[in-house]
């Protein structure tokens, strides 16, 4: 019997939600971000399920030589920018866009000829990556002067919601330029029409995921794309008084049947999910019990008397939303689904 442990996805789920933000930003041109291996979802999978995008955006210049062996033809964004002079080398050779953010990468830059497709990333409040405004006119009018195609980006800190108040605020910071430019992250696509523009950066909302408190991916209109699933391989009866699991974190009240599944951190799923935590089991939900151990965790059965082993256990998915998941492990669902490990299986 093979350990059946599963993270299965929709790429159908995915092109759909592309398209719902298509609909959403109909002015705009549509970076699919697929860093993370595609928030989880794979990434070769995913960039092909998102083939209508305009372009791609990722982390890292592997992940930009991943999709270009994969026959992505579209542009392809360094989120982060290059590490190193000789990056810029790679960059011109699979033609890549890359994001310009901080003082470091201007004089290699100044040693590079040829043509740039560059990022200026402007830092108007979120205090991670970018210029000041007042640095970023400077470097603009560098760039200005090179064979370079500019797009001017920055990057909300908090678009959640359409009265969120640092929006417009950040957005006042943002230097004149009558170019291309780029702000909408997903939340903003969601909620700030004015910020659409240029270009909009859909990234979780192409997965069905939601970091919004209280709302999953499917509140906000989007279909979830993965499905994690593990199977029901013991089932035992203990007593009141029993404790569950590693540290006895979890005391029985009542005569307990309980079930083992297989799947635990060394997969991916949370360990300080608490006891409580739903799954789904023959349509019905069942309490996570005790401490998540690497390779199994363990579930209150009593109650679905006819669960068995071999029984499928749905761990997220359109029938459990990841983010309840989440919420209960005091996180949030990118950070569960970009966490699965290297064993798990795909399909």
């Amino acid at each position: 019997m093979s350990r059946a442990t599963f993270a299965t996805i929709d790429t159908q789920a995915i092109a759909r939600n592309f398209e719902r933000v298509r609909a959403r930003t109909p002015q705009a041109k549509i970076m699919a971000v697929v860093k993370a291996e595609g928030y989880g979802h794979g990434l070769e999978r995913a960039a092909h399920a998102l083939k209508n995008a305009d372009a791609f955006g990722v982390a890292t210049l592997n992940d930009a030589e991943r999709l270009r062996a994969a026959g992505l033809r579209q542009r392809i964004v360094l989120l982060e920018g290059f590490d190193e002079a000789s990056d810029l080398e790679t960059i011109a050779r699979l033609d890549l866009d890359f994001v310009l953010h901080d003082e470091s990468q201007l004089p290699p830059l100044r040693q590079h000829r040829g043509p740039l497709k560059v990022w200026l990333k402007i830092d108007t409040g979120m205090h991670r990556l970018g210029f000041a405004p007042q640095a970023a006119e400077r470097v603009l009018a560098e760039l200005r002067q090179r064979d370079a195609e500019i797009i001017l980006m920055s990057h909300f800190a908090n678009a959640e919601g359409a009265g969120e108040p640092s929006v417009a605020a950040q957005m006042a910071r943002f230097p004149a330029h009558e170019g291309a430019i780029s702000w909408s992250n997903s939340a903003a696509i969601l909620y700030h029409p004015s910020a659409h523009l240029s270009w909009v950066r859909a990234g979780g909302i192409l997965y069905g995921l939601s970091t919004e408190k209280g709302r999953t991916g499917a509140d906000l209109g989007f279909e979830p794309a993965m499905r994690l699933s593990a199977r029901l391989i013991a089932l035992k009866t203990v007593d009141p008084g029993e404790r569950v699991g590693y540290g006895g974190t979890y005391l029985c009240t009542r005569p307990t049947r309980l079930g083992v599944v297989a799947i635990g951190y060394g997969d991916g799923y949370p360990r300080h999910a608490p006891s409580g935590t739903p799954v789904s089991i023959r349509g019905m939900r069942a309490p996570l019990l005790g401490r998540v151990s690497m390779d199994m965790l363990t579930i209150d059965l009593t109650d679905i008397a006819d669960a068995s082993v071999a029984d499928e256990v749905i761990l997220w998915g359109p029938e459990l939303p990841v983010e309840h998941i989440a919420e209960a492990a005091g996180t949030i669902s990118y950070e569960l689904t970009c966490g699965m490990t290297r064993r798990m299986e795909y399909r």
